[in-house]
């Protein structure tokens, strides 16, 4: 008999270990309870105080998981046995996300605040029709330099890049479509091709380049340029406005002649469960004064108009991070290529960096 109490017993506790297992794998998915949201965010993109006023609004807890890549975030939706509610890809793994059936399509009747954004930011190739998405912060592809070492007005163009007298002075993020894109727009060519012969072409005007680049790095660009141990980078538009405001002697440009505009996007994964939460945060982030803080908390630019007027005059008016309609309607947005012209775009590029 005690034997028999003891498997009982035994047996119980292993029940329930499996749920409190359970109970944890599905907590670590976000899918815990009907009271909240399960956010899928990049590191650091939302200010938290956002976060606890939607939650004392709403009574929605919001959890939030961290992604550091687009293609990670992707993995992680396809293997599914995850039940995030939003999450925020850039604009060609929303094109990608769609054509995998990973995406739900936005009820437009319970969106409030539509009217907010601006029309430059909605219908884009990736989403004609914003029926999977929502943009939530949008940016550029640009050239910081130190003031310290380069004259102002001097860089203005991406051919400004390939002088001799900058020799070993260029810091380049380590991403292949951004480089050969540079490439590509200083040769009047789109951002997008994927003609093999335009593309060679690029690469070996990059070769011509290496005599100029220090370092082709990642996160470290902001070290060197913000402790003025380089005089030039080529990089997005939101690590800019990081170096920028821990150093004053740093300006960021975005070519007149073209460059890329990436655009982050609130999407519904397939596999969202809470509906009345997903609604109210979108209407929630979509307020003018709700976006306005979000934006100043980030230091991306506001694809919400209305939230864009009630930023300070300095920031609204930042030619810098707000270029003039000129540029604006020179900037691409990333197409997603097949696998075939992604990697051929890849070995090019590797082919570059094997020269300096």
């Amino acid at each position: 008999m005690k034997r028999l109490i003891s498997l009982i017993i035994s047996l119980l506790a292993i029940c329930g270990l499996l749920a409190f297992s359970s109970h944890q794998l599905q907590a670590s998915s976000g899918s815990t309870g009907s009271k909240v949201l399960n956010l899928y965010n990049w590191g650091d993109y939302i200010d938290p105080h956002l976060l606890t006023k939607f939650q004392q609004e709403t009574g929605y807890h919001v959890n939030v998981e961290t992604f550091d890549s687009n293609e990670a975030m992707y993995t992680k939706i396809n293997q599914g046995g995850t039940h995030y509610d939003l999450a925020i890809p850039s604009e060609y793994m929303v094109a990608k996300m769609k054509r995998a059936h990973l995406l739900q399509p936005l009820d437009h009747h319970r969106l409030t605040g539509l009217h907010n954004y601006d029309q430059q930011f909605l219908h884009q190739s990736f989403d004609p029709h914003n029926r999977y998405s929502l943009p939530y912060f949008w940016g550029t592809l640009g050239i910081i330099y130190n003031d310290k070492f380069i004259q102002p007005g001097t860089i203005r163009h991406w051919n400004d890049l390939w002088s001799v007298k900058y020799r070993d002075k260029i810091m380049l993020i380590d991403s292949a479509r951004d480089i050969m894109g540079m490439a590509l727009v200083s040769q009047g060519q789109s951002m997008n091709t994927t003609n093999p012969t335009t593309l060679r072409a690029a690469e070996q005007k990059l070769t011509r380049l290496a005599p100029n680049v220090k370092a082709t790095v990642a996160d470290e660009i902001k070290m060197y340029m913000t402790q003025n141990e380089a005089p030039l980078a080529v990089d997005w538009s939101g690590e800019a406005a990081e170096m920028l405001a821990n150093n004053s002697h740093l300006h960021y440009v975005v070519p007149s002649e073209g460059s890329n505009l990436w655009i982050d996007n609130l999407v519904i994964p397939k596999t969202a469960q809470h509906y009345n939460a997903i609604y109210a945060f979108l209407n929630f982030m979509s307020e003018p004064q709700n976006a306005a803080q979000n934006a100043e908390y980030v230091g991306y630019a506001t694809p919400n108009r209305a939230a864009k007027a009630l930023l300070p005059a300095a920031d609204r008016h930042d030619q810098q991070f707000y270029p003039p309609a000129a540029t604006l309607r020179r900037l691409e947005v990333y197409r997603d290529l097949s696998p075939a012209k992604v990697e051929l775009y890849n070995d090019l590029y590797l082919e570059f960096k094997m020269h300096h």
